[in-house]
């Protein structure tokens, strides 16, 4: 191809609004533009390094016996109605009604779709089963950010396993582990298989595929002695050792007059310091107020919270529907003896002796509380949030806390699907069973902007071989010197005779402008010729990534660049 022929609109400045790298240098270097917010076109660079990433998931997906399948994008609204997610999803569903009134959606993902198919098998012996597609998807992000790593409309690799049994279903899973992990080292990609959350999609067994970027927006928690890995959602860490006086008879009432903090009640005559307080937040879980305690010097992880209680909608409940239920506003708050309101108590608070919390009664709290003998029923969970630095559960080394991007989920979802669309087969005794599911993830323009955001520098972009744009370019610095032109002519024929992806500069530009916009595209290799290099039969070989120069000599140049972009691909 030839640039001069070519639209790659090029831009000095980024938008103001872009604030990640790869967000910046999408749009500088010509890859994509902005419609509406979330909504991206690909421009053809843009194309062609989507296209290649697909490619190389297809082939992994491929290589594990899956099928692709191409599903429709807008569904019946039914069928969400019968898997349990059409509430679920909340507002981040795009929902109509056609001519006809009838509910549709835009589908966030294919599940529901899969199932039905997967309900004309009837026996075993189909089964296992792989099917996938790259197909677009739609989800009404509230605060779309950071280019394509959050959109509304994005295409995404998403495949299904069915299974006879769960011993199927962890050799479906392990495939998609394997598989993921080919995938990300062809597209250069360093990842972190972390424990996750399963959240909206349900069962009980995820994996997430993190890379590490400060601006993702997962956070991960890493042990780098035993090699624990967790997303803060799923993450667990010895909490620090607290010492507690002795157990006293029951609870005492003192006034705490103007105390609202947990901070306040440390530095308050006759308080507690954090550690000794116990933190009670009001949260409403579906519809139905619930007391959340916590150690005082601990934080909340609203998805540890939603995955035990199974509640889809979580808030935090307002100042008046506390005082209308506990009598007391935020600061004076307490679970003990409140015996008309679920409780979820952190497992950090079991054992604890003689610890502070609020009355229910405004400037008053309660002294000497011992959770487990004072508060009434709790359901204990692991709700807090890790910090970094806490001691790993495993080995006790200090924990690390890595914002990161993920790239990819698999998740094992059990037989929540495949029953709710009525999937059934035969076993080998004639016997009906429900196949077990799993589901398994990735974002093709996600994976883009990761590894634009990986791959690099103050110049630009530097493109892994893989999935650049174009493998070389060919720049001829005056296109009107027959000899230069002439020259750059011959390396251009020659790469393409070699199968090598190319791109033929021959624009009548200064030289620093197209030595500029072959850095700032990301191209993996320029051939530059000049007057001065190619008066002794040479011309110049820059590896993009490590800007090293070479010499070349003009006849080998082409066949030599080939050979080296060969071993390269991954």
């Amino acid at each position: 191809m030839r640039w001069s022929d070519s639209f790659i609109p090029t831009l000095r400045d980024a938008p103001a609004e872009a604030e990640a790298a790869s967000h910046q240098l999408l749009i500088r270097a010509g890859f994509i533009r902005q419609l509406h917010s979330g909504h991206y076109s690909l421009l053809p660079l843009g194309l062609r390094v989507h296209t290649k990433v697909a490619d190389i998931v297809r082939a992994e997906m491929d290589a594990i016996g899956a099928q692709e399948f191409l599903l429709p994008a807008m569904h019946p609204a039914d069928l969400w109605r019968r898997s349990g997610r059409w509430a679920l999803m909340g507002s981040e569903m795009f929902r109509l009604r056609d001519r006809n009134d009838a509910e549709v959606v835009l589908g966030m993902t294919h599940e529901e779709v899969f199932a039905t198919l997967a309900a004309e098998m009837s026996s075993y012996r189909e089964l296992p089963q792989t099917w996938y597609q790259i197909q677009t998807k739609f989800r009404d992000e509230p605060r779309p950010r950071s280019g394509l790593l959050r959109v509304r409309e994005f295409m995404m690799k998403d495949s299904y396993s069915f299974d006879i049994d769960e011993a199927g279903l962890d050799a479906s899973f392990e495939a998609h582990r394997e598989a993921y992990l080919r995938i990300f080292e062809r597209l250069d990609l360093e990842v972190m298989a972390v424990q996750a959350s399963s959240g909206a999609m349900g069962g009980d067994a995820s994996v997430e595929f993190m890379v590490a970027s400060p601006v993702g927006e997962d956070d991960v928690a890493r042990c780098s002695s035993c090699g624990y890995r967790a997303n803060v959602e799923r993450a667990r860490a010895v909490a620090s050792p607290v010492t507690d006086p002795p157990s006293v008879t029951a609870p005492e009432r003192f006034p705490t007059p103007g105390v609202r903090t947990i901070d306040a009640l440390a530095s308050f005559g006759g308080g507690a310091p954090a550690d000794r307080q116990i933190k009670t937040m009001v949260m409403v879980l579906d519809d139905q107020l619930t007391l959340v305690a916590l150690r005082g010097d601990h934080q909340l992880n609203l998805q540890k919270l939603a995955d035990c209680s199974g509640a889809t909608d979580v808030r935090p409940a307002t100042a008046p529907e506390t005082l209308a239920q506990l009598g007391a506003n935020p600061g004076s708050l307490g679970a003990v003896g409140v015996d008309d309101l679920p409780v979820y108590a952190d497992e950090a608070l079991r054992g604890r002796r003689s610890m502070t919390t609020g009355a229910n009664e405004d400037d008053w709290h309660l002294r000497g509380v011992d959770p487990e003998r004072d508060i009434i029923d709790p359901r204990w969970a692991d709700l807090r949030e890790v910090s970094a630095g806490e001691p790993c559960i495993f080995c006790g080394a200090r924990l690390e806390i890595v914002r990161c991007i993920e790239a990819g989920h698999i998740f094992k979802l059990g037989r929540k699907y495949s029953e709710a669309m009525g999937v059934s087969v035969l076993d080998a005794h004639g016997v009906a069973q429900t196949p077990i599911m799993g589901s398994y993830g990735i974002g093709i323009g996600r994976a883009m902007a990761a590894v634009a955001e990986t791959h690099h520098d103050e110049r630009g972009l530097y493109w892994p071989v893989a999935v650049a744009p174009y493998e070389a370019v060919v720049t001829v610095l005056d296109p009107s010197d027959d000899a230069q032109s002439t020259a750059g002519e011959q390396i251009y024929r020659t790469l393409n005779d070699h199968g090598v992806d190319c791109l033929y500069d021959d624009r009548p530009l200064r030289p620093g402008v197209k030595l500029a916009d072959a850095e700032l595209v990301g191209i993996p290799y320029r051939v530059t010729i000049g007057a001065r290099s190619l008066a002794q039969g040479n011309v110049e070989i820059t590896e993009r990534s490590s800007r090293d120069t070479r010499l070349a000599v003009l006849a080998d140049a082409g066949a030599e660049l080939a050979g080296k972009i060969r071993a390269n691909r991954r």
